[in-house]
């Protein structure tokens, strides 16, 4: 049986504690602008320093997802990107890097796919596990048993409307990391990720060991800085797929631009004063 890659995200995640700084996490879909382009643009992410990238399922109904994201599932999804092309976006940017690639989607197609057949797939790519932000913990039992039996990360989000007693269900649940929204509303860039994020990481933190990695919102190197005084993972998504956007179909340059992104926020995480 294929096992999964959570021992590398857990490894990956213990050795940048160890050098004192916050893991770089990146997000970018599957099949955007292309699904050859878009593996392009996660080994150019991974080469300009991030340390885990996280790969989106594009889905027509993307709840937490803002303008920039639901552009470019659009894209995506306009393609024909399929589900064997995410595995195969994982697989390839795995393999090329030797990094923790995860995938990132919203319950319904792996529910319409079959769940043993996703993580037995996603295991084989060379995956590291799943967030699922939308999968409620009460009704998670069987997505976690197959998860666990090939090896795969089960990543739940939680938000600054958590209480506390939630936060511990949760956390209790998940493993490899623990996602924690900076604010409530959808992914997107904004100009202060602030005290809401570090409150609810300091609450997540009372109730696990599991490391607690902080998105939606951040887009610069002084965010980056901002969030890793205080979370163990800085997650930057809609920041990157803009660049790519706003290269407006040069791929070298979208290339060149989420390269050079991941490079600034690399430096913003390493906590330098």
């Amino acid at each position: 049986m294929t096992t999964g890659n959570i021992q590398l995200l857990s490894d990956t995640l213990a050795k940048t504690k160890a050098e004192n700084r916050a893991a770089l996490i990146a997000y970018l879909p599957a099949g955007f602008p292309t699904v050859d382009g878009g593996i392009a643009a996660i080994k150019a992410v991974f080469d300009g320093g991030a340390d885990v990238v996280e790969v989106g399922l594009p889905h027509s109904d993307p709840v937490l997802d803002g303008p920039v994201i639901q552009t470019a599932d659009d894209i995506a999804l306009r393609g024909g990107v399929k589900i064997a092309d995410v595995m195969r976006t994982v697989r390839e940017a795995h393999e090329a890097t030797g990094k923790p690639v995860l995938v990132m989607t919203y319950w319904n197609p792996i529910d319409r796919y079959g769940i043993e057949r996703f993580t037995e797939e996603l295991a084989a790519a060379g995956g590291a596990g799943c967030i699922l932000p939308d999968l409620p913990v009460q009704e998670s039992a069987v997505w976690r048993e197959h998860a666990d039996k090939h090896g795969l990360a089960t990543v739940f989000v939680v938000a600054p409307s958590s209480r506390d007693a939630r936060l511990a269900t949760i956390t209790a649940a998940g493993s490899g990391f623990v996602y924690a929204a900076s604010l409530m509303g959808v992914t997107g860039t904004r100009v202060s990720v602030g005290e809401q994020a570090a409150d609810l990481v300091r609450r997540t933190r009372a109730t696990s060991e599991l490391p607690v990695c902080v998105g939606l919102g951040v887009s610069d190197a002084a965010q980056a800085k901002e969030v890793a005084a205080f979370a163990d993972g800085v997650i930057v998504g809609s920041a990157f797929v803009k660049r790519i956007l706003d290269a407006d179909g040069d791929e070298a340059a979208g290339l060149a631009a989420v390269r050079e992104l991941a490079a600034e926020l690399a430096e913003g995480v390493r906590r330098l004063p």
